[in-house]
């Protein structure tokens, strides 16, 4: 990206050039295994050049997975860019890339649920060990370094309460004890454009695109952007777990980040004005909102994103029934049950203190009332309020 070009513009232009686009606005889809060579002196040429954008086989990608990759590391100034057919795949091998049996993997305890099962089921059985750590721990974080340590494995905001750690310290410190420790961040949540990783020293900026990158919630894919330091490693170790996407699949994902900094315009909006609304609410005890200066860790949010999302949860004051669930949750007219966030329709789901407790036991931060997770998408956000508002009365009657 150009330092005087806006980051709205480098969303529409990046990644659209005469080899891919062919003429058209958009670049072609092209579906192929099989990529034909017109004689050996070409075959050879593709095989040499293989990890840099020849058509070589379909596995190493077609001109459409091109087009993403190049439009990925516009966006969030990386070397190279491979991509997942989901985010937990992006984590694991991204992990995976990096280490080997007798290593440690230093995660945070707030992080996405699959990413700690698979430290706790997988990494566990090849004989390396996950070192859990409270995000909110600052620079106290290093002192958990060991010499085996290879892996720093970020997320912000953490999951399901939305803390927001000083990353660039962390980052920091840690650096100051092994500068060749491999760090990497979940950046699902900015949507890899709120919050630049790479700039403040992170190697790999991994991200669900099946959520904002999409933004239709009708494909599943996951991308890691990587810095020079480490694209050679993850690509190929990527390559060889035999990760890829389908053409469409790449398409549908380029297609949808090309609105991706109007999207966030409004799920910035409509998301704060409906927290703040959820604030003043006698039901509610706490909303973990990162744009909310009683969300953990709002100071670093202000300093170091430039927006926020549309993902975010509050606290009831009690812990609900059965019963009382039933009435709330199963009867929103705008509010959709679904797993997965970042698309254009608001959705909402539960957890009781005890699951949170269960999905997060390494954290010391103890929920009383049952967690509401919103994500707040392009309704009139009067009428999500007005949808809201409606349970509330429901669970008083």
């Amino acid at each position: 990206m150009s330092e005087k070009q806006s980051l709205a513009t480098t969303l529409v232009h990046a990644g659209r050039n005469k080899r891919v686009c062919r003429g058209a606005v958009n670049p072609v889809v092209q579906r192929a295994s099989s990529l034909v060579f017109e004689n050996l002196a070409q075959k050879k040429e593709a095989t040499v050049n293989r990890a840099k954008q020849a058509l070589f086989y379909g596995r190493r990608g077609t001109l459409t997975h091109f087009a993403l990759q190049d439009l990925m590391c516009e966006m969030e100034g990386g070397a190279g860019c491979y991509l997942y057919p989901c985010g937990a795949a992006a984590a694991s091998n991204a992990i995976l890339a990096f280490v080997q049996s007798g290593d440690n993997v230093l995660m945070t305890g707030a992080a996405y649920e699959p990413t700690q099962d698979f430290c706790n089921k997988i990494l566990s059985k090849m004989g390396v060990t996950t070192t859990y750590y409270d995000p909110m721990a600052g620079v106290k974080i290093a002192e958990l370094v060991r010499p085996n340590t290879k892996v720093l494995f970020l997320e912000s905001p953490s999951s399901l309460t939305f803390e927001v750690p000083d990353v660039p310290n962390i980052v920091k410190a840690v650096r100051k004890i092994n500068p060749e420790i491999v760090i990497m961040i979940d950046n699902t949540w900015a949507g890899g454009i709120l919050f630049k990783a790479l700039e403040h020293d992170i190697d790999i900026s991994i991200q669900a695109g099946t959520k904002y990158l999409v933004g239709h919630s009708d494909v599943m894919i996951g991308t890691a952007v990587s810095n020079a330091r480490c694209w050679d490693q993850l690509r190929e170790n990527s390559y060889l777990m035999g990760q890829m996407v389908d053409a469409d699949t790449a398409y549908t994902t380029a297609r949808g980040i090309r609105s991706l900094a109007v999207r966030f315009k409004q799920h910035t909006e409509s998301g704060i004005k409906v927290a703040k609304w959820l604030a003043e609410q006698p039901e509610v005890k706490a909303v973990y909102h990162p744009a909310l200066p009683s969300c953990p860790g709002y100071e670093f949010f202000v300093r170091d994103f430039t927006g926020s999302a549309g993902l975010f949860s509050f606290e009831l004051t009690e812990k609900l029934s059965r019963e009382q669930l039933s009435a709330f949750m199963d009867h929103f007219e705008l509010f959709t049950m679904a797993y997965s966030w970042g698309g254009f329709e608001s959705l909402i789901l539960y957890n009781q203190p005890e699951e949170i407790k269960k999905i997060r036991p390494n954290i010391d931060r103890t929920l009383t009332g049952t967690l509401i997770r919103l994500h707040i998408g392009f309704e009139d956000a009067d009428e999500l309020i007005a949808d809201l508002k409606a349970g509330f009365e429901r669970l008083k009657s």
